[in-house]
């Protein structure tokens, strides 16, 4: 194959943390990318499920165009409009009261954690501190971020452990209610695992959490970081689960369709220990993000969106099941929900991705030997049927290899 998953770029420049694919893109465009020799490539990876409108959105450079041109950055120490207004548009679109703005969404998963603790403390109770989070789970790479998920690969090397966080089996319930004591701060929780390999936790678990952290008096955390802002069909995927609502969420990634833009929503009541000085950022909210923030949740919170998420995902479902059919040699299994969709794969994933490069086709990696479909929310059925076709020819090449 043409393309080495373990290729790095030779840069002594920059730090050797990325096995980078040999590719770089000059522009994009919907839900393609153009490199500057001209080759065309069909994007179903969305920057990992971030250019949710795809590339280039006409809306969204507006706003980006139009703000550059007023101001860019002041401080938090003044009122910056566009972050009353997003946090509205926000607020009125959820069960969120206040909203934290931050750059990305490893810095909202911080602020969740320490609102839930701060929230005990507040209130008289300081044993309440641990934080019980999920195996497969990825919640950013900070400090506090990679113990929260506990996963092996990302907390080797960094020193003791973090003490305060819990890591259970995915899905598992009577763990999960045996876990929980007086010193449980919080469960955090995709609602759709991403890098673990697109696992959907079942609706009925989801209200099974809420129910337990209002016996227990537990906060509860939704990461909706790659799962939220339509990608599932609803503009957040805990809304397919009944009386399933956090009373913390963190956001980020299409929130600015690739411009650095996080948020950290809470309930009033969740919020209440934070307090002035308890939290900040430097850049979190700014106006250039804001400006870009508020376009992009227009145009991901609108009804056509979320509408074509549903027929577009449920068509791609279809056909994917249909190309498990033909190749069981090689797919195992379709995962996932709307349009974050996992491949379990019998062949190494890593090759597969590859694979697909060779065709013109980018797709993310994912934990379990999954590949990830993170397509633009825009999504056509043009270009899923393109997308199968590649697959099904990255099928075949799979096949030679495997024969060669």
């Amino acid at each position: 194959m043409a393309h080495a998953d373990t290729h790095t770029v030779p840069d002594d420049h920059l730090m050797a943390v990325y096995s980078r694919a040999p590719l770089a893109f000059e522009r994009g465009q919907g839900a393609r990318l153009y490199t500057d020799e001209g080759e065309v490539y069909l994007d179903c990876l969305a920057g990992i499920a971030t250019t949710g409108l795809g590339h280039a959105h006409p809306k969204v450079v507006a706003a980006l165009k139009a703000q550059a041109d007023k101001l860019w950055h002041v401080s938090n120490i003044f009122r910056i409009p566009g972050q009353e207004a997003l946090a509205k548009k926000l607020t009125d679109a959820t069960f969120a009261d206040v909203v934290f703005f931050t750059n990305s969404g490893t810095e909202a998963v911080e602020c969740a954690l320490k609102t839930a603790r701060k929230y005990h403390w507040a209130r008289g109770d300081a044993a309440r501190v641990d934080v019980i989070g999920f195996e497969g789970a990825f919640h950013g790479r900070s400090y506090a971020a990679v113990f929260a998920a506990g996963n092996p690969t990302y907390v080797e090397g960094f020193g003791p452990a973090l003490p305060g966080y819990v890591s259970l089996p995915f899905g598992d319930m009577a763990a999960l209610d045996a876990a929980v004591g007086p010193t449980t701060a919080a469960i955090i929780v995709e609602p759709v695992q991403g890098e673990g390999g697109a696992r959907a936790l079942p609706e009925a678990d989801l209200t099974g959490l809420r129910a337990l952290c209002d016996e227990r008096g537990v906060l509860l955390i939704y990461d909706e970081i790659q799962c939220g802002l339509g990608r599932t069909g609803k503009l957040f995927a805990h809304e397919w689960a009944k009386d399933a609502a956090p009373d913390i969420m963190c956001v980020a990634k299409a929130l600015g369709d690739g411009f650095p833009v996080g948020a950290c929503l809470a309930t009033a009541k969740a919020a209440s220990g934070m307090s002035v000085g308890s939290h900040g950022s430097t850049y979190g909210g700014n106006p250039l993000a804001m400006a870009v923030g508020l376009a992009a949740f227009e145009e991901l919170s609108r009804p056509e969106t979320l509408e074509n998420v549903r027929e577009i995902s449920g068509y791609f479902n279809q056909q994917l099941t249909g190309l498990k059919d033909r190749n069981p040699d090689v797919i195992a299994e379709v995962r996932g929900k709307g349009l974050l969709i996992g491949l379990q794969l019998i062949p190494n994933n890593r090759a597969f991705m590859a694979a697909a490069r060779d065709e013109r086709l980018l797709i993310a990696g994912g934990g379990d030997n999954c590949v990830r479909l993170l397509p633009s929310l825009l999504f056509t059925v043009a270009e899923v049927r393109e997308a199968i076709e590649k697959l099904e020819r990255t099928c075949e090449r799979m096949r030679q290899a495997a024969a060669a």
